[in-house]
C-alpha cells in the first residue's frame, strides 16, 4: 500500500501581483519539497488573487470595470511563463502540485484549477462549472470536460473548487471516477466563521461518501492587505476576515491534526492509502454500495465549443474531405 506525504497550504497572495505571487508560490513548493511534500494543494484562485471586490461592492461599482480590468491585467493565461514556473517547480521539488489561478482566455476570465504532475507536466485544467453568485459578474462558466479525476505520480486525484462541493453531482463524477485524493480549494479570508463551519461540514462530508482523502486549502490576507481591499473597494473589514480552514481529512471523515484558522503556513500529513480500502469495505459508493440500474449520472464532458462549423455543400456530389460537422475547440 501506498504512503502519500502531502501538504494543505494557506498562503497569501501578493495583492494584485501575478508575477510575485508566482514567484511565492514557487518558493513554497521548493521549501516543501526540501522536506520531502509529495503533494500539495494551494488555495482557490490564489494567483494572482481571490476578486474579494466582487463580494463587497455593488453592481454599479462593479460596472465601472476598475478591479476588474485590474483582475483581467493580473490574470493567467494556460499555456504561459506563469504556468511554466510553477510547472519547473513543481519538477524540481518531485511534487505533484494542484493550485487555483484566474485564468484569462481572451476578455473573459474562469476560476481554473490547474494540476502538476511531479514530471512538471500540466495533466489537468478543470473551470469550476458554474460561479456562486456575485462571482458570476466575474467569472464565466466552466464546462464538464474537467469533471474526472486523474493518474499522477501520487495516485488519482479529483479537483473541486469552493461551492462545488455544495453540488452533490459533481462530487458523485469524482467519486465514481475513483479518485484517492481530492483536492479541494476555498478563498479564505472572507466570510467569516459559519463560511469555515459550513466548508468543513463539506469535504469532511465527501470524505465520508468518496472514502477519499481529501487536501483542503484556503488562503489567508494579512491586516494590510485587508486595509487595501478596504481602500480600494470602500468594503467594511467583515466580509474579507475569517472563512480559513485548511485542513486534510482521512476517508473515514476525520481531521488530521488542528486545521489552520489563520496566518500563513501548511497542514502536513502521510496519507496512508490502506485507509482507502477499509473504508470502501464498510461503503463504497462507487460499488458494493451503490444501485446503478436505479440511480445513475450522465456526465457531458465535451469540451465547451465557441464555434460549430457545417461542411459546404458540393452540387457535383464530391465528397470533400472534412467532417460533417467540424468543432471549434477554445
Amino acid at each position: 500500500m501506498k504512503v502519500v506525504k502531502a501538504a494543505a497550504v494557506q498562503i497569501s497572495p501578493v495583492l494584485y501581483s501575478r508575477e510575485g505571487t508566482i514567484e511565492k508560490v514557487v518558493r513554497k513548493i521548493h521549501e516543501l519539497g526540501q522536506i520531502g511534500v509529495q503533494f500539495a494543494t494551494f488555495p482557490e484562485t490564489v494567483v494572482p488573487y481571490y476578486p474579494y471586490f466582487s463580494a463587497v461592492q455593488t453592481p454599479m461599482q462593479l460596472l465601472s470595470g476598475t478591479e476588474h480590468l485590474r483582475l483581467l491585467d493580473q490574470a493567467v493565461t494556460v499555456p504561459s511563463p506563469a504556468t511554466d514556473a510553477i510547472g519547473e517547480a513543481a519538477r524540481k521539488a518531485g511534487m505533484v502540485v494542484s493550485i487555483g489561478v484566474n485564468e484569462r482566455d481572451g476578455g473573459t476570465i474562469y476560476n481554473t484549477q490547474l494540476l502538476f504532475d511531479a514530471d512538471g507536466t500540466l495533466i489537468q485544467r478543470r473551470r469550476k462549472i458554474t460561479p456562486t453568485h456575485f462571482e458570476r459578474m466575474v467569472w464565466g462558466q466552466g464546462d464538464g470536460s474537467g469533471l474526472c479525476a486523474v493518474d499522477s505520480k501520487v495516485g488519482r486525484i479529483g479537483q473541486l473548487a469552493c461551492f462545488e462541493h455544495n453540488n452533490p453531482l459533481a462530487r458523485y463524477a469524482m467519486i465514481a471516477d475513483g479518485e484517492q485524493i481530492h483536492s479541494a480549494m476555498y478563498p479564505g479570508s472572507a466570510f467569516g466563521e459559519g463560511f469555515a463551519q459550513r466548508m468543513e461540514i463539506n469535504i469532511r462530508q465527501h470524505a465520508l461518501e468518496s472514502g477519499c482523502f481529501v487536501v483542503n486549502a484556503t488562503a489567508w490576507l494579512d491586516a494590510d492587505q485587508q486595509a487595501q481591499i478596504m481602500k480600494d473597494t470602500g468594503c467594511e473589514i467583515g466580509p474579507i476576515s475569517g472563512g480559513c480552514f485548511t485542513t486534510i481529512v482521512t476517508p473515514d471523515g476525520m481531521l488530521i491534526g488542528e486545521p489552520l484558522r489563520s496566518g500563513e503556513g501548511e497542514v502536513i500529513a502521510d496519507l496512508d492509502f490502506a485507509m482507502i480500502d477499509r473504508r470502501k469495505l464498510l461503503m463504497d459508493s462507487a460499488g458494493h454500495y451503490n444501485r446503478p440500474e436505479l440511480l445513475s449520472l450522465l456526465i457531458d464532458r465535451t469540451p465547451a465549443a465557441h464555434v460549430h462549423q457545417r461542411a459546404a455543400h458540393d452540387p457535383s456530389g464530391a465528397e470533400h474531405n472534412t467532417d460533417d460537422l467540424r468543432t471549434a475547440i477554445s
